[in-house]
């Protein structure tokens, strides 16, 4: 499946496919969606982009090696429930706060840094998953 056209798209399906994934992990705490959601979208996104230009390609466009995003998504996630903790509320609670930034007024909440951990750990752990298996295919 290296066709021309297939390593032609698979750049701009990925780009628009990971943009989509942080829509739908933004838009889930009102609507349907959010972290596991999302983080499957971008999953699939650096899966198509393998399949295309090869796991050596995935592997330098991550900033990180996918296990330590998910680490760092484990960490978000459990900040997430001791900020709420440390507050005098129960583990886990929501907590927000409206500071202005550049002039405009940004909602910021432990639900919504929960949600980028959960995204975070998914991603980590399904492209690590898909890394391995399409290493272990090629050799």
């Amino acid at each position: 499946m290296n066709t021309l056209i297939f390593r032609f798209t698979a750049p701009y399906l990925t780009s628009l496919m990971m943009l989509f994934s942080v829509f739908v992990l933004l838009r889930g705490h009102n609507e349907p969606g959010g972290g596991f959601i999302g983080g499957l979208v971008a999953a699939c996104a650096l899966s198509i982009y393998g399949l295309a230009c090869g796991v050596g390609s995935v592997r330098r466009a991550l900033v990180l090696h996918p296990m330590t995003l998910a680490a760092l998504g484990l960490n978000f996630a459990v900040a997430a429930g001791l900020l709420s903790t440390f507050s005098g509320k129960r583990f886990l609670s929501g907590l927000w706060v409206f500071p202005k930034i550049l002039g405009t007024e940004v909602a910021l909440s432990t639900p919504m840094l929960f949600d980028i951990g959960v995204y975070l750990v998914v991603l980590g752990a399904i492209s690590a998953i898909a890394m391995v298996l399409a290493e272990r295919e090629s050799a």
